[in-house]
Order: C-alpha cells, then structure tokens, then sequence
C-alpha cells in the first residue's frame, strides 16, 4: 500500500534520510509528500536537492502533517514535539525512533489520544536491509500500525512485538551488526592468517555472512536444518564447529545480548 497523505521529518539524519530514500525509491511515497526539518542548513540542502523533498529550517515551519516520524535524539524530543504541535492533527500518526523514549515519555509530550508507535531500526536500513521493531500505543488503531509497518517495510523487513520487549529488540537488533561485523572481521583475519589476500578474504567473509542469512530467511528453515546441510560426517565443517562449540561461542553472542538488554534498561 502507499503511504497517503503529508509526511513529516524531524530531523534529516542517517535514519531520517534512509527513510525519505526508501519511501522514495520504493514507490511508497513520492517526494512532493515529504518536508524535513533540519536546522542544518547544509543537510537540509542536500536533502532537498538529491531527493526533491521540501525542508524547513525550523520545526514550527512544517505545516500540517499526516504521517510525523520523530528522527531526533532523545535528548531533543521534549522540544522538539512541543514545536510541532501546530502540524499534527487529531489523526495525524506520530512515530518515534528516539532510542529509550517510551510510548508514556512520548504520550506526555503530545495531545491527548495522538495516535503514537514506537519503533527501533537498525544500521542495515541504511542500505535498504534493516529490520524494525513496532510496537504501538494502546489507542493507536489497527491502520496507524499498518501506516508505520509501510514506513519501514521501505527500508527493510518489520516486526511488532510489545513495548516491554523494546530493550531485548536493542540488545538483539539494534547492537546486532556490531557483533556481526566484529565475526566478519575475525573470518576475514582468519583468511589473510590462511594466506588469502585481504580483499578476497573480506569479501569471501561478508559473503558467506549475508547468503547464510539470507537462506534463513528465504527457506524459513531452522538454523541448526541448514547448519547440519554443510555437516558432513568426520569434514572439515564439524571441525571447525567442535572448536567454536569449545570456545563456548553460542554463549559469548547470549551473554553479550543479555548485557546489552539489561544496559538498555539502565541495569547495565
């Protein structure tokens, strides 16, 4: 479905900017439906002239919204939905990115019943690959999850899950490709110490990294079916797999999922 209606940005950041291009680029919105606010000026510009969307330099400057998508830090989000209460409307669906801020932080700070989701991206958005987490307000109706779930499907794959689950999804997803790349980096060293170049090395680790993903996701087949796939009796995989089973690898990645849901929750 395309996404109706006047979409606003506050903020034309990282994740900001990958969701104007995705909604772009995905045909799910056009250009003519986007404004940004952006108080730089530079960014702003480029913005505008890359990807034809209106900007503003100032938040009260937005005009009225259908779709508001929260892209500023935390910290500035007080402020910055006071600024914008002139643009929203009684159905007009307000979703925040802003890490840590809860749906009762958020209602407190918008007008009474405004349709709200929370939702955490992760850094593959960037490049159309992420996955999000939704997770909507109590009083937010079936089509304003729906208007979100389109939001995000530009820029990769959705979930919904409850509020009370936002800090396993930052402990998971959220800080998930840094683990990620910290493995690629260790198979691409472990190629180079194996006497590959550095660029056959990298690319051979990235590789295997995103097809072994992308068959998960593709075939719906759980990863210990597609594991013993590569397994055969008395190989070179069940070798190198007796080594990580050793070094208690499924149990560092556990652990360091758990540390950071629990430093998400200021436990950490």
């Amino acid at each position: 479905m395309a996404v109706a209606g006047r979409i606003g940005f506050l903020g034309g950041g990282n994740m900001g900017s990958a969701l104007i291009k995705g909604l772009i680029n995905s045909g799910a919105a056009s250009a003519g439906q986007i404004v940004v606010a952006e108080k730089m000026a530079a960014k702003a510009q480029a913005l505008a002239g890359e990807l034809g969307v209106a900007s503003v330099g100032r938040i009260e400057e937005l005009g009225p919204v259908d779709l508001l998508v929260l892209a500023v830090k935390p910290a500035d989000v007080p402020a910055a939905t006071h600024e914008a209460e002139g643009s929203l409307k009684a159905t007009t669906l307000v979703v925040s990115i802003a890490a840590g801020v809860t749906l009762a932080k958020l209602a407190a700070l918008l007008p009474p019943g405004q349709h709200l989701v929370r939702a955490m991206p992760n850094t593959p958005a960037l490049i159309g690959r992420g996955v999000t987490a939704l997770a909507p307000a109590a009083h937010t109706p079936a089509e304003g999850l729906a208007l979100a779930r389109e939001l995000f499907a530009a820029v990769g794959q959705v979930v919904v899950v409850g509020e009370h689950l936002m800090d396993a999804v930052t402990g998971l997803s959220a800080s998930g490709p840094a683990y990620i790349f910290v493995i690629i980096e260790a198979l691409s060293d472990a190629g180079v110490r194996m006497g590959l170049d550095r660029a056959s090395a990298l690319t051979l680790a990235a590789a295997t990294v995103g097809g072994a993903a992308d068959m998960v996701l593709a075939t719906g087949q759980h990863p210990g079916q597609l594991k013993d796939m590569v397994t055969s009796p008395g190989g070179t995989t069940i070798t190198g797999l007796q080594v990580l089973e050793r070094a208690g690898l499924r149990g560092v990645l556990m652990d360091a999922v758990e540390a950071a849901t629990l430093r998400a929750r200021g436990q950490g």
